[in-house]
């Protein structure tokens, strides 16, 4: 991947004496782990980018909270959050509130990346495998803790044995499989549809004047909202899923 945004220098620069100290845990020497010391790509140091970004935002609204006169940030945070909070409520049912910050987090965070290419010259980090990967890996290993949490290791086992005991050790399998698909499935519509935005956006403005290539913008902004929406909505259904207890 092209190192073309100074930020990733700075990542690297600001992260390397925090690598060899973790090599160093692990037993390496200083320069043994100074030759596989891990260089961090445009895309990760765009979502450090984000995560600080979406931090700051947070903390902003957490101090500047009034009822009196609430400011433009908490209308906004608010407006997300009954946003999300009404979807929950839908989807996840009773409870649901335990799961708005997870939800929140990962349609802000998808949604920010997705974001990111519309700026010239940086790449749009969930057009890469990876970033789509790891929110993906996250949600699974989110929903499956809580679904333990929730009901218990035996009794979240049963949602795996189908409505009739004699059907399990046909449904068990299927649905083993089922739920390690998620993370593909997730992984790929994301990247998929992230990466070729990012690439007719980037055909357009080198073809053609600004007029054109706007259109094409305004197009990568709507798919990024409607991923970041898809993302949310799929990962609140399997904390639904998971969580809900039979009756």
């Amino acid at each position: 991947m092209p190192e073309l945004f100074g930020f990733t220098h700075l990542v690297n620069a600001l992260l390397r004496g925090f690598e060899l100290k973790l090599y160093a845990l692990v037993g390496l020497s200083g320069t043994e782990a100074a030759g596989v010391a891990y260089r961090i790509n445009a895309a990760f140091a765009l979502e450090l980018l984000v995560a600080a970004g979406m931090l700051l935002y947070f903390v902003v609204v957490r101090s500047t909270l009034s009822v009196e006169r609430p400011n433009a940030v908490q209308q906004i945070a608010e407006l997300v959050h009954e946003g999300v909070g009404s979807l929950g409520e839908q989807i996840i049912g009773h409870g649901y509130e335990r799961f708005q910050a997870f939800a929140t987090c990962i349609a802000l965070f998808v949604l920010f990346n997705n974001l990111l290419g519309l700026i010239p010259g940086v790449i749009t980090p969930t057009s890469r495998p990876v970033v789509p990967l790891g929110i993906a890996v996250l949600t699974f290993l989110y929903y499956n803790y809580y679904g333990v949490r929730e009901q218990g290791p035996i009794g979240y086992l049963k949602h795996f044995m189908g409505p009739l005991w004699w059907l399990a050790p046909m449904m068990i399998p299927i649905e083993i499989i089922s739920h390690f698909a998620r993370p593909m499935s997730l992984t790929i519509r994301l990247f998929a549809n992230m990466y070729a935005g990012e690439q007719i956006t980037m055909v357009f403005l080198g073809l053609t004047f600004f007029g054109i290539p706007a259109v094409f913008m305004g197009l990568h902004v709507f798919v990024s909202l409607i991923q970041a929406y898809v993302f949310m909505v799929l990962a609140m259904l399997y904390v639904g899923a998971a969580t809900a207890h039979e009756h």
